[in-house]
């Protein structure tokens, strides 16, 4: 069953939220993400559940890990400056293995920045935002379909891995109206809970487990569990051991390196016999999406990851092997961010191309399409 409406991209990434089963959100409004708040406090009551408007973006990320320790799904949503005061409690929830999910749309930074406008500025920080070596997925939509489906994914992929996923909109992808089936026969994931021969064993929530993510026990459920963002034990006691800090931290990166394959989610446009490859994601995948489809020699082709962390690296290197590749260009709303990961996959197997654009607005189709077809490509266009 499905049902057709038309929404904005922040509307759909509400219904995809409580498709998945979000029962908790916690935040404060900024724009242009405010509207995920507004949608979620008519929403959440609906299902039995609870919005909270906290006094700052500490707060509402710190109410959504405490929320999620209970055993319910949560959610925040914020914006570049909010994004930046929640890395502390988003290293928390990596280093304690807490799902939830962290909606950012990205507007035009540093600082306030351009409060309205868009930019695809954050990629770096989604990643490597909050110290030290921690694990996180990160998932950026190009439509509002596909917002509403990758929502239901960022809930599914923090469930099963114990990780906090970031779902990276930007302010058009966020405020741009389509029509949306609201797809309903979409698989939910609800996180691996200890079994009774667990209990009775003694329940260890930072096991060590063959799939390297241990089952997870709710607060109130009668489990008797320690949590604590310092380096852990198996029991969750922290330890100054140089050997558990490394078992540890192994852990957390090996549960998503070990299984990128499978987290990975992309989107192909005539990549059959391409000779040039276009990599973007976002708003920016849109104007790439209609270049590439009236491209009458069908030179160029489209590879846009949904997955921008961990990076389909492997499906890429499969269109760059399989076509002999000679030049990829890396479109985006920023002054070189993305570029990074593309020329640590590609190596030197081809020439790869940064197109950047950061006073914002998005790319116009002619700018772009003179860069990449015509090759009158700067590495800014203004």
């Amino acid at each position: 069953m499905s049902k057709l409406v038309l929404i904005q991209g922040n509307e759909a990434c509400v219904e995809g939220a409580i498709r998945a089963g979000m029962k908790f959100y916690g935040g404060y409004p900024i724009s242009p993400a405010s509207e995920i708040a507004e949608l979620s406090s008519v929403k959440l009551p609906e299902v039995d559940g609870i919005f909270i408007q906290m006094e700052d973006e500490i707060a509402g990320i710190a109410a959504v890990v405490g929320a999620a320790m209970t055993g319910v799904k949560a959610m925040t949503a914020t914006s570049g400056p909010g994004f930046s005061l929640k890395q502390e409690i988003i290293g928390y929830a990596s280093m304690a293995e807490i799902p939830c999910v962290i909606v950012n749309v990205m507007r035009g930074g540093p600082s306030t920045g351009l409060p309205t406008s868009v930019s695809q500025g954050d990629i770096m920080q989604s990643k490597w935002g909050t110290h030290g070596d921690h694990p996180v997925i990160v998932i950026a939509p190009d439509s509002v379909a596909s917002t509403y489906e990758l929502t239901i994914e960022a809930f599914n992929y923090s469930e099963k891995y114990r990780v906090p996923v970031i779902l990276l909109l930007d302010e058009v992808i966020a405020h741009m109206r389509e029509s949306v089936y609201l797809k309903e026969d979409i698989e939910i994931i609800n996180r691996k809970k200890p079994s009774l021969e667990e209990a009775r064993e003694g329940y260890m929530p930072y096991k060590n487990t063959e799939d390297l993510i241990p089952p997870m026990a709710a607060i109130g459920e009668g489990y008797k569990f320690h949590v604590t963002g310092l380096n852990h034990d198996e029991w969750g006691y922290p330890s100054n051991s140089n050997e558990v800090a490394e078992k540890l931290t192994s852990r957390l990166l090996n549960k998503i390196e070990k299984n990128k394959d499978d987290i990975a989610k992309y989107d192909e446009v005539k990549t059959d016999k391409c000779k040039s490859l276009i990599v973007a994601f976002g708003s920016t995948a849109r104007v790439c999406r209609g270049i590439v489809l009236n491209d009458s020699k069908d030179t160029t082709g489209l590879f846009v990851p949904y997955t921008i962390w961990p990076f389909p690296d492997n499906a890429l290197l499969s269109i760059i092997e399989k076509n002999n590749i000679e030049k990829i260009f890396v479109p985006e709303l920023n002054a070189g961010q993305l570029i990074f990961e593309i020329q640590r996959i590609v190596g030197d197997r081809c020439k790869v191309i940064g197109i950047n654009k950061y006073c914002g607005e998005i790319f116009k189709t002619k700018e772009l399409e003179s860069a990449i077809m015509e090759g009158t490509y700067e590495r800014s266009i203004s």
